[in-house]
């Protein structure tokens, strides 16, 4: 597989970041990738920063330059961005600029409309559609540690080299497929920057275990994780660091008065209680002073019978069918859970709208009204008005 990028160029320093920065600027499209280090802290450090365009392919340094100037460019809106499992990407961007790049092409996403299945890796779908296969003998580098040597950054390379070229193919795929613009929901949602930064009021909802507790409970709870973003976020430390879930769903559930009480709470380290137990004590005593109104509370699931089970059976029969026809993953369609929740008589659930209402939504909705049923026909399945 031939490319046109040239040597990679390596940029450790401000000079070859402004040459660099020159010939990436009026590029319509940059292939970006990161390799970051999280471990043992709460942001993650960005240790590489890799871009390809057109004749041109790059790894640079942001231990030793300021990248301002590249994200000048990067964050320019008439500029296409394509990254592979966006996700974490997007968030190391949130933590640098407080916003993230637009528009985004997410080459995972865009390969579950072209057949490849839901979630495909980077070097399987290279493999798939290039014919490439990439040498992963760098998986586990500390990316941290200088200097990097050529294996490292020609490995790292590879990760933009031949997402660019994927890019261009899916593009003119999809293109020709009318499927292009089905994405751009997708694409808006990873941009949605309420994904990167939670409400406060809404982290109690990430903490493991907090499903039996009572809305009081939650009301502490939710005082505990505010706390303990706050803590993790000003020490740069991860939350599990400062306060561990089962720990923070057992304060709360117990809500303890006093240091003693307080101490006798399972794996609650001895260095913390020192430190932090008269706040954790605030906490629990202002969480139970707000108005029993704004607590939180869980919604009560409907669990569904058998019966009803069955027709959600029926209904991933329909999803898979559909997907199959069209070489969509079915669950980039629907998840099981939002077809029970349809089943419930949810009307609002995302495949009832858009492209995915066409698609299966209709046909969805048509099985649960009685105007269509599943029939086998020559041996495969097939939906027939009733």
């Amino acid at each position: 597989m031939q490319d046109s990028f040239g040597e990679t160029l390596f940029i450790d320093t401000e000079n070859g970041l402004a040459e660099l920065c020159e010939k990436l600027r009026g590029q319509a499209v940059l292939a970006l990738d990161t390799e970051f280090l999280r471990e043992k802290t709460y942001y993650a450090q960005l240790c590489l920063l890799q871009v390809a365009a057109e004749g041109v392919i790059a790894c640079v340094d942001p231990l030793a330059v300021d990248l301002a100037p590249l994200l000048d460019i990067i964050y320019d809106t008439s500029v296409v961005k394509v990254m592979h499992s966006a996700r974490q990407d997007m968030e190391i961007f949130y933590d640098l600029r407080g916003d993230v790049p637009r528009p985004l092409f997410d080459s995972q996403i865009a390969a579950t409309l072209m057949g490849f299945g839901e979630q495909v890796g980077y070097a399987n779908l290279v493999q798939q559609m290039l014919g490439v296969t990439l040498d992963k003998g760098a998986t586990r580098t500390d990316w941290s540690q200088r200097p990097l040597d050529a294996e490292q950054i020609s490995y790292a390379a590879d990760d933009v080299r031949y997402l660019f070229m994927i890019y261009h193919q899916q593009n003119e795929m999809l293109e020709k497929k009318g499927r292009l613009e089905w994405l751009q929901d997708d694409f808006d949602d990873m941009s949605d920057l309420s994904t990167y930064a939670p409400a406060p009021d809404k982290l109690w909802m990430r903490v493991r275990g907090s499903q039996k507790l009572s809305s009081p409970q939650l009301a502490v709870l939710r005082g505990l994780a505010v706390w303990r973003e706050d803590r993790a976020q000003a020490s740069n430390r991860p939350r599990r660091w400062m306060l561990k879930d089962e720990v923070m769903v057992d304060i709360a559930r117990r809500s303890p008065v006093n240091l003693e009480n307080l101490a006798k709470i399972r794996g609650l380290e001895e260095r913390l209680l020192s430190r932090h137990g008269e706040v954790l004590l605030q906490v629990i005593v202002a969480a139970k002073a707000t108005d029993p109104e704004s607590w939180p509370t869980r919604s009560q699931s409907r669990r569904l019978d058998t019966g009803q089970e069955a027709v959600v059976d029926l209904l991933m029969a329909v999803l898979r069918m559909r997907g199959n026809e069209h070489d969509v993953s079915p669950a980039l369609l629907a998840s099981r859970k939002q077809l029970e929740t349809l089943v419930l008589g949810d009307e609002d659930s995302p495949v009832l709208h858009g492209w995915r209402a066409g698609l299966a939504g209709q046909d969805l909705q048509a099985v649960l009204a009685g105007e269509k049923v599943l029939r086998v026909v020559d041996g495969k399945l097939s939906i027939v008005k009733t």
